[in-house]
Formats: structure tokens, sequence, C-alpha cells
């Protein structure tokens, strides 16, 4: 059978572009008429123990029903693995279903980089499948902790980023000083380059203190009790020297700073976080539109979850041909529709002919120049993402409870973000209404921006002792 999908919007740059949204609520539509289906579970578990549960169901599993089956059920599971994070997968229902994903997502098969990503490189041990009755999954057992929110005291807090790095001197939680630095760290083999870039911004912002009582930061990548599990910022350093050099990258910087309170986590859970300090809210999806796409959220109750939210990778577009990553070999996930990946690829449909050799953050600078200008091809890449996101916040509101959705980052600014932002409202009003009823848009001002984000990561470690203090020489 084939599903059938009617859109209201097409992106004028990419009009074959198929919404994961409108997919999914056309294969819901289709097991209703079905009479029902069968009930489809998927449990993942992570180091911590905590478990993440989706319950759903799919069609009856016979002829070419089993071929939608196939589909939906690994592009769930690739948003989950991604959204949630996870090492083992038990899939609850229809055996056949547990012995397709296990063959997918496998060394040898299609998702061999998630198998390999999720597995040895987050959680150090090999991806693990399971198949088991509906309701003899494991129980869920969620864990989450309050992030940050320290704001007394001499701190520093920094950003790592694909081409700068950020970091800011704040005392009780006003900005004293803020620094931004260009560098290149995916391109760099040597991690003693990490390591003296980041020591040298840090002691920039000292230089602006009487002491330092805790530092705080967020960076572009997967890090566990500060250790970094894997990253696109040390992409160039080999493997043997992540492990040894990298990994425990922010405890030998900790040390060089006299073991004072030293907290790190990705990025998008400081975005989230900053969010949710600003709007003295909760229930914040952050996401940040840059080298690539970063994600945070800050749960209904103000905490923090051992999630991933690296949705940089989950499914946007469901066609057979959209475009893929050039990490994860992946067709149609967020890194190519939401950051500077998205405006670069958008060049040529637009018209705009620019150097190839030129690197992404240019062209989106020279994008910008002509928004700016008035030039109606640039116009037509923002109404393109604009329409990307507004179906994909339908997505997100599908496996996040939110009600705030804080949007930042390169692509977002000047009169382009404008443009996003309204094009994807226009999006979700017509199309679904319900969730544009319920979610609040925050885009945050210059200042909230360059210093909310600072602000946010400052607070992250909770100081014990002043004893430790680093003073400044």
């Amino acid at each position: 059978m084939e599903l059938e999908i009617s859109s209201k919007f097409r992106p004028p740059l990419d009009p074959d572009f198929l919404p994961a949204s409108l997919w999914n609520r056309a294969y819901g539509a289709a097991v209703r008429q079905s009479g029902g289906g069968s009930k489809l579970a998927i449990a993942l578990e992570r180091a911590d123990g905590a478990v993440s549960v989706f319950r759903t169901s799919i069609l009856p599993h016979a002829g070419a029903n089993a071929g939608l089956n196939q589909r939906y059920a690994e592009r769930l599971l690739k948003y989950l693995l991604w959204q949630k994070g996870g090492f083992r997968v038990t899939v609850g229902g229809d055996p056949r279903i547990a012995d397709y994903l296990r063959g997918v997502y496998s060394p040898k098969g299609a998702r061999a980089f998630d198998y390999q990503f999720m597995g040895e490189r987050v959680y150090g041990r090999p991806m693990e499948f399971a198949s088991a009755a509906f309701d003899a999954v494991p129980a869920e057992t969620e864990s989450a902790a309050p992030l940050g929110r320290h704001l007394e005291g001499y701190r520093i807090g920094f950003d790592l980023g694909a081409s700068d790095r950020k970091c800011a001197a704040v005392v009780n939680g006003e900005v004293v000083f803020s620094d931004e630095t260009p560098w290149n760290p995916s391109k760099q083999s040597d991690p003693q380059y990490h390591f003296d870039g980041i020591d040298d911004s840090l002691r920039r912002a000292a230089a602006h203190l009487p002491r330092v009582d805790a530092i705080g930061g967020s960076a572009a990548g997967v890090y566990v009790a500060n250790e970094a599990r894997v990253g696109s910022l040390y992409r160039g350093v080999p493997p043997e020297l992540f492990e040894t050099r990298i990994r425990r990258l922010f405890f030998d910087l900790q040390t060089v700073w006299n073991g004072i309170p030293f907290e790190v986590v990705n990025d998008g859970e400081v975005t989230a976080l900053a969010g949710s300090m600003a709007l003295n809210d909760n229930a914040v999806l952050g996401i940040a539109m840059g080298s690539s796409l970063a994600a945070g959220f800050v749960t209904p109750q103000g905490s923090i979850t051992t999630w991933l939210n690296e949705l940089a990778f989950v499914p946007v577009d469901y066609r057979q041909n959209a475009p893929v990553d050039e990490w994860s070999g992946d067709a149609g996930v967020g890194a190519q529709y939401f950051s500077q990946q998205a405006a670069g690829r958008l060049l040529a449909p637009a018209g705009i002919d620019l150097p190839k050799d030129m690197p992404l953050p240019v062209k989106l600078e020279e994008v910008q120049k002509l928004m700016a200008a008035g030039d109606g091809r640039a116009r037509k890449i923002y109404e393109t993402i604009g329409v990307f996101f507004g179906y994909n916040i339908a997505t997100y509101a599908d496996f996040y409870k939110l009600r705030n959705l804080l949007v930042l980052g390169r692509v977002m600014s000047g009169a382009g973000g404008d443009l996003i932002l309204s094009t994807a409202r226009q999006v979700l009003e017509a199309e679904f209404p319900e969730v544009a009823e319920r979610i609040r848009f925050h885009i945050p001002g210059e200042k909230e921006k360059r210093h909310g984000q600072a602000i946010a990561a400052a607070s992250l470690p909770a100081i014990q002792s002043k004893e430790k203090a680093h003073a400044v020489s």
C-alpha cells in the first residue's frame, strides 16, 4: 500500500521534501484504519541504568505492509537513539521487527555508523538487541537532575564551537568581560591544540577577576560526567590520542586550574538552560542552527536528563533521495536542514554562485549580506529552511513535552532568521494548529545571545568551598 501524504507548503528550493511529521501522521492514520494494528514498544537502556520506552502501534505485518512497518520502525529507532541514547535496545512486539532492526543496526548494516557510535564510542560496549513481548520490555526509569543556576562567586563560562571559542568572566551572575577567538579544531590532529586554545581563553577571562571559584563550559559533542566521548570538534584527532588526551581533556584542565569545580556539558543543554533562565520557565527545547544543529532540553520540572539530544542526526525528510549527511552516511537528517550546511546546499538551487572552497561560515555571511540587500535568491533560502522548520517543529512536539522553543545560532541571525521563524509559524498554524497553540517561540536578543549562554555555562558548577579558588596572578 502507499501512504497518502499531502502538504500545504513546499520548500521553494527543495520541493520534493517529505516531512517526517506528515509521513508519521499518515502512517498512524493507516494503522487506525486497519483496525489498530499490533502493539510495538522500543526500550533504550543507557549506561547509568536509565531506560526510555516508546510505545506505539504498527500495521499488520504482511504483504506490502511489511515494508512500511520496517521503514517506520527503523526511522523511529533512529530518532530515539539520537534523542535519548542507548546501547541496549529491547523491541517489544512482533519479533520480525526486532530481527529487522538488529540487521540494519549492525557492523555491516545500513546503520553501521549508529551501531558503532552508540555502542563503543558513547557507551564503551557493543550495541545489543533483544526481542520481548510487548508487555515484557524493561520498565521506564528516566533519570534527571537539576542543571546549573548557580550564580554566586567569580566564575568563567565558555563555549566551544566549530569556528570560534567564546569565554566570559562572570561575577554573581553578571558578565564583566567576554571574548571570542577564531579557531579551527576539527582539522587539528594534535590534542595539545585543544588544550592550549581552551586554556588561553580561560586565562583571558580570568585576567578580569580577582580569583576564579568555578568554571563551566559547553561544547559540541557528547559528554558524560565531564568526559568527552565523541564530537566533531575532535574529528582530526587519531583514535589512540583521543583516548589518552581528549577523553579526559577537561579533567586535565581542571588540574591546571587547582582542582576548582569544573563542569562541561553539550552546548545544546546550555542553550536550553540559558533559555529557561531568561524565560523564567521550564519545558524548554533549545535549538541552535550553527555549523551543525545543537539541541538541549529542560524538562517541565526544570531538570536535564541523560538523553543525548543530538538532533543533527534525527530523521527530518523521508524521501528516498534526501541529501546525505557526510559524517553518518544517512539521508534526510537534521544537520542538512537546520545549519550552515543547509544554507550551503541551497546555494545552487537558489542560483547563487560562490567559490566551492569558500568555508561554510563565509558562505553564510554572503547569503546574509544578500538578504540584507533585498536579494530574492537569498530570501528563498530562508523561506525554504522556514518550511523545513515548521514541519519539523511538529515532530519535536511528538517526542518532547515542550511549551517553549528557543531558537538561535548563526543561521538565525538578521532578517533571514526572522523569515525562517515567520514561515515556520505559518506552516504550524496551517498544518498543526494544536501544536501552534501550545508552543511559545523565543529568539534571544543580541545581548542575551552573547551573555545568556556564558552566564548559563558559568552557572553549571556548584561551589562547595572557596578554599580551592584559583588565584589570578
